[in-house]
Formats: C-alpha cells, structure tokens, sequence
C-alpha cells in the first residue's frame, strides 16, 4: 500500500480562531471615525488647529510604525539610543497594531514565508484578506515568539509589551485630546486625532501589505509577489517600494534613488546626524545612494 507523506511544518497553515476583540476594534473604528467627524463638525466645526492635530498624530503614529517597528524592531536595520528607541515604542502603540513584539514577529513571518501557508497577511488569500481579513483571525495556539528572541531579551520592547494596552490609550486617544483641550477643543482633539487619525493610519499601513503585493513592478526580484509603487509611498511615509524592501530587507531605506519619497529614511539619516542612530545597514550595491 503506498504511503503518503504529511506535508512538511513550514508549509501548514496554523489552524485559527476569530478574535473577537480586534474584529471590534478594526469594524468598529472607522464608523466610530465617521460618526465622531459628523458630530464634531455639526456642532463646532473643522478649524485649522483640528487638522493640525490630525495631521501631527498621523505622522507621529506612522513612524511610530515604519521607522520604529518595522526598520528598527522587525529588521534590525539600524541601531538606536534608548530614548529614541522609548518614543518609537510610545508612538508605535497609538497605531493600535500590537506590540512591538507581536507586530515585528508576525512581520518577520512574513518576510520569512512570503506568499505561503505561513504569510499571516498572504496576497495568495485575496487582497481582502491581505489587506485586513487576517486580522479578525488569530493562531489556535498562541505564539511562542521564537522568532524575535532578540526582542525578548530588550527591556524596553518588553515594558511595552507588557504594558501595551494603557500606552495606547494614553498616546493614542488621551494625548490629542488633552493637546485639543489646549485650544478648547477636546472632543475635537479627540475625534480627529483619535479615532479619525486611527483608520487613516491603520489603513495607509494595510496597503502596504494588500496594494504593495498587487499593483507596481517587480525591478528589483521576481521571487515574490512584492512590488514597487510610485504612489503608495506618499501615503505610507516611504513604505511603497516594496519589491526593493523584500529583495533588501535590512536596508534601512525603501526608496533608494534620489527622487524617492522616503522621509521614514530621512528621520533614520537626521537621527544619526544628531547621534539617535548608528550602524545604518544599506544594500552594498546601493551604498552610494541617499
């Protein structure tokens, strides 16, 4: 009788469970969003400071993501003096994306099983599924984090971890509502800095894992469905020449030309010019660029 093998681990799709409190979180956010912008513009108005407030928590926030989680905690792509590194975590957490811990392995699993069983946010599923969809699912058996030993032992990456939640809160929501309150606007602070910065961010994030895969070329490899957009990086502080990222993922740029819209690199290359980074790791056959 012939035999059939079991398919190898690295191909297996965990099995998963519906979670409940991040399917809340990502349904209930943008009509929370809409119904906080009507309301606070019925009733007061939009006024310059509100779209400042916006405008700074975004980008507080999408750093927070792109130059802290995903080019310094996910690939180690530069070093970082500790005060830096704490208000990447701060700005990080007020993205609502989980831990620096979480966010990073989960990251690393996909870089490691790009557009396979083991991608968490797999093109091969959909663009829905790639874009938000595996979000709403979590691991039957929870994650061991074998793949970010290295964040394990960083006291700074653990506070945060532990502590997640309430930082959050505090920078996400509290934070531009105390800044709105200076300018006797709170709810307003509240609204546009909160709960409206917080679908904009999460989702100019989530395109980078749905759009970047879908739409671009492939200049740099053709061993991954990861692609290079001339438009996602206006929207994503740098994020969309993704073909390059996944062909040079320890690169602490995405765009390497000249004419590249990048600022997560010029924050990362103004924080070494005053001593916040060091050891910038670049493509050697890009070491010339900017």
């Amino acid at each position: 009788m012939e035999s059939k093998s079991l398919p190898s681990i690295a191909t297996q799709e965990p099995a998963i469970r519906i979670d409940w409190i991040n399917s809340a979180v990502i349904v209930l956010s943008p009509l929370l969003a809409i119904a906080g912008a009507i309301y606070a513009v019925r009733t007061s108005g939009f006024a310059l400071v509100d779209l400042g407030i916006l405008v700074a928590f975004f980008i507080l926030a999408g750093m927070g993501i792109t130059v802290g989680y995903h080019r310094h905690f996910s690939h180690l792509s530069y070093e970082a003096h500790p005060v830096a590194r704490f208000f990447m975590l701060v700005a990080g957490a007020s993205a609502l994306q989980n831990s620096a811990l979480a966010w990073a392995s989960d990251h690393r699993d996909h870089h490691q099983f790009t557009d396979g069983p083991k991608d968490p946010y797999n093109i091969n599923k959909g663009f829905f599924w790639a874009h938000m969809g595996w979000i709403f699912f979590q691991p039957v058996t929870p994650p061991d984090f074998a793949n970010v030993k290295d964040l394990k032992r960083d006291p700074l990456v653990m506070w945060q971890h532990r502590n997640y939640l309430a930082i959050a809160i505090l920078s996400g929501f509290v934070l531009p509502t105390l800044v709105g309150a200076l300018f006797g606007r709170a709810l307003e602070g509240f609204v546009w800095g909160g709960l409206v910065r917080l679908v904009l961010v999460h989702h100019s994030t989530f395109l980078i894992n749905s759009a970047a895969h879908i739409f671009g070329e492939r200049h740099h490899s053709e061993a991954t469905t990861a692609r290079d957009s001339w438009w996602l990086p206006f929207i994503s502080f740098g994020e969309g020449y993704h073909n390059y990222h996944h062909s040079y993922p320890s690169d602490y740029r995405n765009g390497v030309a000249w004419h590249h819209f990048d600022p997560s690199k010029w924050i990362i290359a103004t924080m070494e010019k005053i001593g916040l980074a060091w050891n910038l790791r670049r493509n050697r056959r890009q070491r010339a660029a900017a």
